[in-house]
C-alpha cells in the first residue's frame, strides 16, 4: 500500500448503486490525475473516493481501464455540451467551424482539463494524442450522422465515404487544440469560424 493511502473495508462503504460507484471512482480517479497524471495508482484512487481497492477493481480492472474510462466520459460531456451549438448551424461548413469554434473554447474550460503537477493539458487532448481508437470512433460517429445528413441536402462533393470524411473533421477540428496559432486568432470566434470555412471548399459540392 502506498503510503498515505487509507485502507478501506467493504463494510466500511456506504450503500449506493453500482452506476453511482461507477461515477464516484471516476470523479475521485479525475482528483487524483490532477496530483499524478496519467499514472495515478488504484490505491491513490480507493483511497480519494472512500472505497475498497476490491471496489475499484470490479469496476476498473486496471489503471488503463479506469484512465480510459475518464478520458471516455469527458469526451462523451463535450459531445453531448457542443452538439446543440453545431446543430443549430444550417449547413456541414457551418457545423464544422461552430465545432472547431466550441473546442477552442473547451480547450481553456476547467472542467476539460487534467491538472497535472506543474502543467495543464486538455482531457480532449490528451484523449488524442493517447490514441485511444474507441473514443476517436465515438467522435467519427458524431459526423458520420451530421454527413449523411449534408450528402441528403447536396452539400458533399461525389465520391466521398462519410467516415473518412469524418475522421478528417475530426483531426481537423482537433488540431486547434493540439497545435498553437500561427496567423489566425485563436481567442477570436469569428476569425476561426471564417479560417475553418475559406477552407472547407475541398470536401462540398
Amino acid at each position: 500500500m502506498q503510503q498515505g493511502a487509507t485502507a478501506y473495508k467493504a463494510s466500511d462503504e456506504p450503500p449506493v448503486a453500482a452506476t453511482d460507484t461507477a461515477t464516484r471512482i471516476l470523479d475521485a480517479a479525475e482528483q487524483c490525475m490532477g496530483r499524478h497524471g496519467l499514472r495515478v495508482s488504484m490505491n491513490d484512487v480507493a483511497a480519494q473516493a472512500g472505497l475498497s481497492r476490491r471496489t475499484v477493481y470490479h469496476h476498473y480492472p486496471n489503471r488503463d481501464a479506469l484512465v480510459n474510462a475518464v478520458l471516455a466520459r469527458t469526451v462523451a460531456t463535450f459531445v453531448a455540451e457542443v452538439a446543440p451549438a453545431v446543430d443549430r448551424r444550417p449547413t456541414l461548413v457551418d457545423q464544422v467551424a461552430e465545432a472547431t469554434v466550441q473546442i477552442t473554447q473547451h480547450q481553456a474550460a476547467e472542467d476539460f482539463k487534467l491538472r497535472f503537477p506543474q502543467r495543464s493539458d486538455s482531457l480532449l487532448a490528451t484523449a488524442l494524442v493517447l490514441h485511444l481508437d474507441h473514443l476517436l470512433e465515438a467522435l467519427v460517429d458524431f459526423w458520420v450522422v451530421r454527413l449523411d445528413a449534408a450528402a441528403g441536402r447536396g452539400e458533399l462533393a461525389p465520391g466521398l465515404e462519410v467516415r473518412q470524411v469524418g475522421e478528417w473533421i475530426v483531426r481537423l477540428t482537433f488540431s486547434f487544440a493540439l497545435m498553437p496559432p500561427v496567423v489566425i486568432d485563436l481567442g477570436d470566434a469569428e476569425a476561426v469560424r471564417a479560417f475553418v470555412r475559406t477552407h472547407l471548399r475541398g470536401i462540398v459540392s
